[in-house]
């Protein structure tokens, strides 16, 4: 069955790049991204696995751990973390899941129903320390992730979470949010101090309130 939006995390314990992780135990208080991979020694992959490494200090400062998934062996990772070092300038600084059975693949629905058993759907599962699935994004083999758009999405998710906003098209950390619509414009005032606008009685903006 697939993992949707509000889902509780599905559970497990695998071998990693860096030791056996037991996934609920291991992300403890943190938010997780959790990506995977079709298969080792991918060129799409290969950049994007380096990209996310050359900017873990930005999930770190985010309460945010990173982990990776391929179908191929923890020692097949290895090899190919240094075509990546080599290629692109960094190693994988986070660990990567080996899953040649596919267990976790299976678990969260990463198999390309019409593709050959072993590609798995390029996706991302943001996850929050309630263990539940906060965001979900798939993207095909041929198109590679946008770093800056999962920090993106990992900040408004970790703002919304927090406060009674959402945050509107094209939003950036330090852009003003959307006040809630349930919230009365009496309850507003209070929750918020620095004000709001009123574009219309169900659009309002207030400075980003964490800020």
């Amino acid at each position: 069955m697939a993992v949707r939006l509000g889902d509780t995390a599905p559970d497990f314990t695998a071998e990693t790049t860096e030791g056996t992780v037991n996934f609920h135990e291991w992300l403890g208080d943190s938010w997780g991204i959790l990506f995977s991979h079709p298969k080792d020694f991918t060129p799409v992959c290969t950049t994007e696995l380096a990209a996310f490494s050359k900017v873990k200090g930005e999930f770190d400062k985010r309460n945010t751990k990173l982990i990776g998934l391929s179908v191929d062996s923890v020692e097949s990772h290895n090899t190919w973390d240094k075509d990546i070092a080599e290629t692109q300038g960094q190693s994988v600084n986070f660990p990567v899941i080996g899953d040649p059975d596919r267990k976790v693949a299976d678990l969260y629905d990463m198999i390309h129903p019409k593709a050959n058993d072993t590609l798995t759907v390029r996706s991302v599962f943001v996850i929050g320390p309630d263990k539940k699935v906060k965001l979900i994004m798939t993207y095909p083999a041929s198109t590679g992730r946008n770093v800056d758009e999962v920090v993106r999405v990992l900040d408004s998710l970790q703002l919304t979470a927090g406060y009674s906003v959402s945050t509107p098209v094209n939003w950036k950390d330090g852009d003003d949010v959307i006040v809630a619509p349930a919230l009365s414009d009496e309850d507003a005032e209070k929750k918020f101090p620095k004000g709001f606008k009123t574009l219309k009685p169900y659009l309002r903006v207030t400075p980003q309130p964490n800020r």
